[in-house]
């Protein structure tokens, strides 16, 4: 199942509030449940779950969270989603910037625009590709 159908098979599961609420308690460094990190992370999940590569306190299941706010979005998601464009994890960043552009979340412009000076090229190129979005979305 590709991340797009987990997720939404979670939303059918839950409902999909109770995903975005997951995702955005994941963003935020609080507890969730294996099976939504499993929903979100696929089978990548189950060595992350298990301790391997930094655990649940590693940049995985947030790099998780926000895909998965990709597929399953609530604006009350947004504060999160624009605080993720200043995490530690340059992947974390990165999914933060497609997910303001999917979800056209103008009020996160500046903290996108600040992701274009970003150190890592992908992070800038995804910043650069949203910022041309929110402001002109025939191009993107």
């Amino acid at each position: 199942m590709i991340p797009r159908q987990s997720i939404e098979a979670e939303c059918a599961r839950r409902g999909k509030s109770a995903v975005v609420s997951g995702c955005v308690d994941l963003l935020q460094g609080r507890e969730v449940d294996d099976a939504l990190v499993l929903a979100l992370g696929g089978p990548h999940a189950r060595y992350v779950l298990s301790g391997g590569e930094g655990g649940r306190k590693g940049y995985w299941p947030r790099v998780w969270a926000c895909r998965g706010l990709l597929y399953a979005w609530e604006k009350e998601a947004a504060p999160a989603i624009v605080q993720a464009t200043r995490d530690e994890a340059w992947r974390v960043r990165e999914m933060a910037a497609k997910v303001i552009a999917r979800h056209r979340i103008e009020d996160a412009i500046g903290a996108v625009v600040g992701l274009q000076g970003d150190p890592v090229a992908r992070v800038r190129a995804a910043a650069e590709r949203t910022v041309i979005g929110l402001y002109d979305p025939g191009r993107t």
